[in-house]
């Protein structure tokens, strides 16, 4: 696949094309949607990037992917050209039939919401968010002997 690229474009073509084109020419030619991780290491590949660049560009890359029209997400990390799917198909749901499954991160996703079946907490803090002595509605301690609760008239304190 990515060898006939290296083939078709001279070093100075690949040193010189932008990585997000790169990343159209590999899934041009690989004609199914690949993971994104996959992608980077080919366009890293093909550029010769060293271990350090290529971490260095994990984010910048993706975000050219993401707003580059040419491009659709068709699943969890699983990027594809969007001129492969009709328009009706664009939306996540309708995709959702066609694309490959990723059991790690399935597995990935089953761990983090194993502890949800109790449902979400309403008021979005999370289990013991006040048990440092904070109600949370005023955000004043709520025991009888804080400052708030003294008088400052009181004689002591003049």
């Amino acid at each position: 696949m990515s060898e006939n690229l290296a083939v078709q474009l001279s070093d100075e073509e690949l040193r010189e094309i932008p990585m997000v084109d790169l990343v159209h020419k590999i899934l041009q030619s690989k004609g199914e949607p690949m993971l994104y991780r996959d992608l980077l290491q080919e366009v890293a590949r093909l550029k010769g990037f060293s271990e350090e660049e290529t971490m260095r560009y994990i984010a910048q890359l993706f975000t050219e992917i993401n707003i580059d029209g040419r491009f659709v997400c068709v699943g969890r990390s699983l990027w594809g050209l969007k001129h492969w799917y009709p328009t009706e198909q664009t939306t996540d749901s309708a995709v959702a039939g066609n694309i490959k499954d990723d059991l790690d991160e399935e597995e990935l996703d089953e761990e983090l919401y194993e502890d949800e079946e109790e449902g979400p907490d309403p008021d979005g803090y999370g289990e013991g968010a006040f048990e440092d002595g904070f109600d949370g509605e005023d955000g004043y301690p709520d025991d009888e002997n804080s400052m708030m609760d003294t008088d400052m008239d009181d004689e002591d304190n003049i």
